[in-house]
């Protein structure tokens, strides 16, 4: 029968067998493997299934934009050729001007049917429209974002009359009415370069729209950095740079940004597909993309004016809007919950 004694020494063999196994495998040294933020916040993101599923919907429709020409030229078709008019497409317009065939004349040619009066291609109308308003939503989502961080940190962390005025100033931009705004403002913005008498470049049309869409974003996320700042300039952390003699410009480079990364995402990720939806709003009213730019908002126009004679023309950019909306909105709780699992799901 074994003693304790020699039980604990056994015991304590195997341990130290153990603890010289590990140091071996790690060159000597006992293995303490260390992860940095971005590394535990990855592995957190990995394990949320949502998460990843949305954020391969987003580089999916991204790519696809992205390759939107060459995909129309294997497609073998482009987003502003009048189809009635080419040879062997004369009869996919009815005498009403509408589609041939089945859901808008979806066929082997058509994937997504062709447009109706016009009989364009809807495929690749859809892609070109994505093209458009996904990359100015993501230039406008980045102009805001950092427009926004800039401000509410240098209002936040310097506090007093600096940060009364960008308040004030911040308060005075809140008080227009964007949707208002939008429509009369982006005539006045194009009307500045170019003469009522010729037509607007879509170039313009685009800066113009960025640039009201700018001037009108950063509030928001301005408002959220100054609250998170506000609450971080007294903490230890900053006041041991202080003490320490770190210029200001460290302090909130190195010690306040890093920990107030998780809002500003988290807020890039719901302001990019608001960004789309008003895109397609200004187009929609008649004040954004004019043909014959492809665009999503102009897409939604026309099928509201024949969605009872064809409703199919509405279906697929309808869709891919929600789509890309839904999942966009899903990754940004997902980058939430994997940057604080205490509000994780």
């Amino acid at each position: 029968m074994t003693s304790p004694i020699e039980t604990e020494a056994t015991d304590a063999s195997v341990a130290l067998d153990k603890k010289n196994a590990t140091q071996n495998d790690t060159g000597g040294a006992p293995s303490h493997t260390g992860r940095s933020p971005g590394q535990l916040m990855w592995t957190r993101f990995k394990r949320d299934k949502v998460g990843m599923v949305a954020a391969g919907i987003v580089l999916f429709f991204y790519a696809i934009a992205a390759l939107a020409p060459l995909i129309s030229k294997v497609y073998g078709k482009d987003p502003y050729t009048l189809y009635p008019d080419e040879p062997g497409y004369e009869n996919i317009l009815d005498d009403f001007s509408m589609p041939m065939g089945t859901f808008g004349g979806v066929s082997g040619d058509f994937w997504f049917g062709v447009e109706p009066n016009l009989g364009r291609d809807v495929f690749t109308m859809l892609l070109y429209g994505m093209r458009t308003s996904l990359y100015m939503a993501l230039v406008i989502t980045i102009l805001c974002v950092a427009t926004g961080v800039v401000i509410g940190m240098v209002g936040g962390y310097f506090g007093g009359k600096v940060d009364y005025w960008l308040g004030r100033t911040t308060d005075f931009f809140l008080a227009f009415p964007s949707q208002l705004f939008f429509i009369a403002f982006m005539p006045v913005v194009t009307a500045l370069f170019v003469s009522p008498t010729e037509e607007t470049p879509t170039y313009l049309r685009a800066v113009a729209i960025i640039l009201v869409m700018w001037f009108l974003g950063w509030m928001g996320m301005a408002r959220l950095v100054r609250s998170s700042v506000l609450s971080l300039r007294e903490r230890e952390f900053v006041e041991a740079a202080k003490v320490s003699g770190a210029s200001r410009w460290r302090i909130v480079r190195k010690e306040i940004l890093p920990n107030i990364v998780t809002p500003i995402l988290v807020q890039g990720t719901y302001t990019l597909p608001s960004s789309i939806l008003t895109i397609a709003f200004l187009s929609y009213v008649g004040v954004g993309f004019v043909e014959p730019t492809p665009d999503w908002g102009r897409m939604f126009a026309t099928g509201a004016e024949v969605y009872e004679q064809n409703p199919g023309f509405m279906f697929f950019p309808g869709v891919a809007m929600v789509i890309f909306v839904l999942a966009f909105n899903l990754l940004g709780d997902s980058v939430r919950d994997a940057f604080d699992p205490k509000t994780g799901r």
